[in-house]
């Protein structure tokens, strides 16, 4: 079985994380991803601290696997003037009214759970690991987490952004590349800065960083796990694949659109104000088509969270926040466990036919 150091020291047989996914990620495929020997992780992007406890405590009660708790570390977004709303929901209103939902009047914050809160409420969990999205968490929630025994890692999409994340001393640094699904976890220069691809990155960062790097971003089966482990990554992190399981959580449109569509992906601020990859549909064409004002993370995500509702209700596709990476088209049906064994096997004998 393939080991390094970092996958060692969190008892993992597999050097394999999955990627945390708001709204993909549920209890029972974090303890599928563990059993199978991998880092199962939950992206608590919108979660409040109570439902944070309860979903550690479900896999907890099942299970004794390692978890992993992702957060978004983002300043909180100030109140939406009525004059900045009303230019953002027009930017989007044939949605609105082909959808027969209502626009808001006003959007009063707070627009997402406190993040000082969750990181209490994280610590208090202790998790195997930690990991920060957007933005580094503050040097003293690094210094709690690590006397805790927790490892702390944090997202860089440049090596810029890498080397910050060491100096503040994180245990682990993972390379985003411009293949992954999702928002984008640039916090410094323009998000434009940051598509750089997952080999250049990772290199990049395992030769200028001392701290192990885990490589994402267009990783969806056990070449691509050879190929970053080749290039001195110490895991793969892999979400986009994992969509599609019977134990995500995404819904069934999501996952019809991972396994079927044709469309490619594109990056859009338009669902929640932060840059994010998803796959082609309905609203990504209307807003690229009429580009308009889009209020700032997160406060375009609870302007547009009906909308999304709605289109879930419907069973369609089209205005629904299709997150996924790339490399999608490679997914299948299997289930969590079965993934990992498959990738394992595929990545010793990759990394087996390079040596010969």
């Amino acid at each position: 079985m393939l080991s390094t150091p970092l996958s060692r020291k969190l008892a993992l047989k597999a050097p394999i994380f999955q990627a945390p996914m708001a709204g993909v990620t549920t209890p029972e495929l974090v303890v599928a991803v563990g059993k199978a020997g991998a880092l199962g992780g939950f992206g608590f992007a919108y979660t409040e601290p109570e439902a944070m406890k309860a979903a550690v405590e479900k896999v907890r009660a099942a299970a004794k696997v390692p978890i992993h708790i992702n957060l978004f570390v983002e300043r909180a977004a100030p109140p939406t003037s009525e004059e900045a709303l009303r230019a953002a929901a027009a930017a989007i209103r044939p949605i609105f009214e082909e959808l027969n939902v209502k626009i808001p009047e006003e959007l009063q914050p707070p627009y997402c759970p406190d993040l000082s809160e969750q990181i209490e409420t994280a610590l208090a969990l202790r998790p195997a690991v930690l990991t920060s999205h957007f933005n580094p968490f503050a040097p003293e929630a690094i210094r709690d987490a690590k006397r805790s025994g927790i490892l702390v890692g944090g997202s860089a999409t440049t090596l810029e952004e890498a080397q910050q994340l060491e100096a503040l001393g994180v245990d682990f640094i993972i390379a985003q590349g411009t293949e992954a699904g999702g928002h984008r976890g640039t916090f410094t220069g323009a998000a434009e800065v940051g598509l750089i691809g997952s080999l250049a990155l990772t290199r990049m960062i395992v030769k200028r960083c001392r701290v192990p790097v885990v490589a994402a971003g267009g990783i969806m089966d056990g070449a691509g796990v050879a190929a970053v482990l080749a290039l001195g990554a110490q895991a793969a992190q892999i979400g986009t694949a994992f969509i599609a399981c019977p134990e995500s959580g995404a819904p069934l449109q999501h996952k019809n659109s991972i396994l079927n569509s044709k469309k490619g992906t594109a990056i859009t601020p338009a669902f929640s104000g932060r840059p994010a990859r998803g796959i082609r549909n309905r609203f990504i064409e209307h807003t690229e088509s009429h580009p308009g004002p889009i209020l700032p993370f997160p406060a375009q995500h609870k302007l547009t969270v009906a909308l999304r509702a709605e289109s879930n209700r419907q069973g369609s596709p089209d205005y629904v926040a299709l997150w996924a990476g790339q490399g999608y088209p490679l997914a299948t049906e299997e289930e969590a466990g079965e993934l990992i064994a498959r990738w394992m096997k595929e990545a010793e004998e990759a990394l087996s036919a390079l040596k010969s």
